[in-house]
């Protein structure tokens, strides 16, 4: 079992690497339109962007925002296969210019391009972003009819190409049936609502920006198991810090990266390539372990019956569905140091999930 994984130092308004409907999910994370971080690069894209700000017109360069965005959605849709799915992690955006406070809806400008472009869009997911800031409230304190709602949550958007993946042979239903998951993941995964911690933003050393704007690793890991299957290429064109890639590494998935950002090569080579592949691991023995102990309190606690028995991982589970499931450690991670930068990783199908195996480390550059 192998996996490969490609980073192209490119903009993503123009993905010609990549073949049309060769892609099966897409998961990334865009700038976010007005948010400050984001102007310089955005108005690279089109100064039209820094004059309309410069000039005090926030709806225009918002607008101007989302149709560079715009000519990377229809590239995903270019790119994406019959079937696939494409999930879109954004927040909207608070912003004071010339002395007025105004909300920019990034996530519905989103979902009104998906659609006339041709997508379908599915129920979105609002991912609850825990803080406990003391000061996070925005205007006048306790006072009435000067404060502000304070965001607390982004949006993942949810969006279909075409109609539903169909699996005419044995051997793409059987590779179904091995990237299942597990009963109660499933109830939590397919919730509307993710309470997930996000992650470190401030970044050491970096030549374009402080914060990195990575999600955390669960949220693509998540989405990626959700809406794909093993052995699948995910496509994420604002690859940033790597994090879908390191994603689809541990879900046994292919995937392509653009990253418009030429600093971030070597942030993104060195997140890659040296993965810890100990913690990885450890990831996925936890799935394990807590489906483990989600059997054992059902039995024992709940006194309910498990009926279904997988033999490949040697435990309980709750359906027929999972029966064939599989997960496999990762074995080991190589890299090349051309352009594009390539990675293949290997895994263990032999895999004995009750031990946490050792593997040394094995990049080559």
């Amino acid at each position: 079992m192998e996996t490969k994984h490609t980073v192209y130092i490119n903009k993503a308004q123009s993905m010609g690497s990549v073949e049309s409907e060769s892609v099966d999910i897409i998961v990334t994370s865009p700038p976010y339109p007005m948010i400050e971080m984001w102007d310089d690069i955005m108005s690279n894209q089109n100064p039209q962007i820094s004059d309309a700000l410069k000039e005090g017109n926030p709806n225009l360069a918002f607008e101007l925002m989302h149709k560079e965005l715009d000519k990377v959605w229809k590239e995903c849709y270019r790119v994406l296969k019959n079937g696939g799915f494409a999930c879109i992690n954004i927040g909207d955006a608070t912003r004071t210019i010339d002395g007025e406070f105004q909300l920019y809806n990034n996530h519905s400008r989103i979902v009104k391009s998906f659609i006339e472009i041709g997508f379908t869009n599915l129920p979105n997911i609002i991912w609850r972003k825990q803080t406990n800031a003391p000061n996070k409230f925005m205007g006048s304190g306790m006072l009435p009819c000067g404060a502000y709602v304070t965001l607390e949550h982004e949006w993942i958007l949810i969006f279909r190409k075409g109609s539903k993946r169909e699996y005419k042979t044995e051997k793409d239903k059987q590779n179904r049936r091995l990237s299942s998951f597990f009963w109660e993941e499933r109830n939590v995964w397919f919730s509307d609502i993710w309470d997930i911690k996000g992650t470190k933003q401030k970044m050491i050393d970096s030549q374009s920006r402080d914060r990195s704007a990575a999600y955390p690793l669960e949220l693509p890991y998540r989405l990626i198991n959700m809406y794909s299957q093993r052995g699948d290429t995910v496509l994420d064109p604002f690859l940033g810090t790597g994090t879908t890639m390191q994603a689809a590494i541990i879900a046994e998935r292919n995937s392509i990266g653009y990253e418009i950002d030429s600093n971030f090569k070597t942030i993104i080579k060195d997140n890659i390539s040296l993965i810890n592949i100990d913690y990885v691991n450890k990831l996925i023995k936890n799935r394990y372990d807590n489906h483990k102990i989600f059997v054992q309190n059902r039995i024992h606690e709940q006194k309910k019956e498990v009926k279904h028995f997988n033999y490949i991982i040697n435990c309980e589970v709750m359906t027929k569905q999972e029966t064939e499931m599989e997960l496999h450690y990762l074995k080991s991670i190589y890299c090349n140091s051309t352009t594009p930068l390539l990675f293949k990783c290997s895994y263990d199908v032999n895999t004995n999930l009750e031990e946490l195996p050792f593997y040394a480390k094995q990049t080559l550059f």
